[in-house]
């Protein structure tokens, strides 16, 4: 596979455009020259092995190259790869054999969609517009943080990490917004949109192989386009009124159908209770009138006769009654004299004689 430096450009480990690395032989002559100029006295061939063992010593130094500690070293060989290197001094055979390139694998990156904040911030309408689950319109800011974690992918698979980030970021929020509705998208769904973007956005470069982790996906803004926020707001303080005018039916309604239940559940009883009162109350005054009726049957004098006393009694029961036997009536005793009135002056009802 033929090395393509990120960023764009083809061409070879020397960079693009068909640029040819130096001639060694043209090299060596020039420092020849060099050395014959500052040594006029020395001979010809003690010049040209020192010349050669300088340039030969300088040509070898400079394979010893240091990694710092947030970078990592991929070593290629005759442009292709041929090993990583860790952090600290390393060597690697000097050019044209092999070459070294230091990605810096901890810095985390950043990409802006929807917006740009570089000197004043401005929107950018192609990139923020999006479409949601249930067909209304949505301008959306976020912000996409990477980092690499793979450097031989990184730097072989892909040719454009910012560009790729960027259009991968902006199709998977896109997918993600399409199967949201516009409600859930403007106040408690945002969390789970970023968590979804991520976990598709980190997918879809997996299976690039580019060796770029996504650490986080961040909204910025999500809101209604400018144009029509006023008008989506009043919608929307509508539906939180009709929201409370039906909560505060259904509570009116769950506090009165109770009560309506529970009367109604109460006059029904006291029915029953009033039927089986009257049904009994009915049943025993049949059974004491046919054990009337079978004891008149037997006896029928002694009955009536009973049956008389027991009518005076219930008849007689809450009155009065003074009894002046019929002798008396010679010692000059009044027959209708109130005379319980006089024996008990509080009582308000006048005696009845009974002779």
């Amino acid at each position: 596979m033929s090395w393509q430096p990120p960023g764009g450009g083809g061409g070879g480990p020397w960079g693009g455009g068909g640029i040819r690395p130096p001639d060694f032989e043209d090299v060596l002559r020039r420092a020849q020259e060099r050395v014959r100029q500052l040594l006029p006295g020395m001979g010809r061939g003690k010049g040209v092995i020192v010349v050669i063992a300088a340039v030969i010593l300088v040509w070898l130094a400079s394979g010893f190259y240091v990694v710092d500690p947030d970078e990592l070293g991929v070593v290629l060989r005759f442009g292709a790869y041929n090993r990583t290197a860790t952090p600290g001094l390393n060597y690697h055979l000097p050019g044209p054999f092999e070459k070294v390139l230091i990605p810096k694998v901890t810095r985390v990156n950043r990409i802006e969609i929807g917006y740009r904040s570089e000197g004043t911030q401005r929107e950018v309408a192609a990139e923020s517009l999006m479409l949601t689950g249930d067909e209304n319109i949505v301008d959306i800011n976020f912000t996409v943080f990477w980092l690499i974690k793979d450097a031989k992918d990184y730097l072989f698979n892909i040719r454009n990490p910012d560009g790729t980030v960027k259009v991968a970021a902006e199709s998977a929020m896109r997918e993600v917004i399409g199967h949201t509705l516009i409600a859930s998208a403007l106040a408690e769904g945002r969390a789970k949109i970023e968590t979804d973007t991520q976990t598709l956005l980190q997918q879809i470069l997996d299976s690039y192989h580019s060796g770029i982790e996504i650490t986080q996906v961040q909204l910025q803004k999500v809101d209604p386009p400018a144009p029509v926020i006023d008008a989506f707001r009043d919608v929307q303080s509508a539906k939180i009124d009709q929201q409370r005018y039906i909560n505060e039916a259904q509570t009116y309604a769950n506090n009165l159908v109770p009560v309506a239940q529970g009367d109604a559940s109460r006059i029904v009883q006291q029915a029953q209770a009033y039927k089986a009162q009257i049904v009994l109350q009915a049943q025993g005054d049949a059974a004491r009138f046919l054990s009337v009726y079978n004891a008149y049957k037997v006896a029928p004098d002694v009955t009536a006769r009973r049956l008389y006393i027991e009518t005076l009694e219930g008849i007689l029961k809450d009155t009065n009654k003074v009894v002046i036997d019929k002798s008396t009536s010679a010692s000059g005793v009044v027959p209708y004299l109130p005379l319980p009135n006089l024996a008990a002056p509080h009582a308000a009802a006048p005696a009845k004689a009974v002779p």
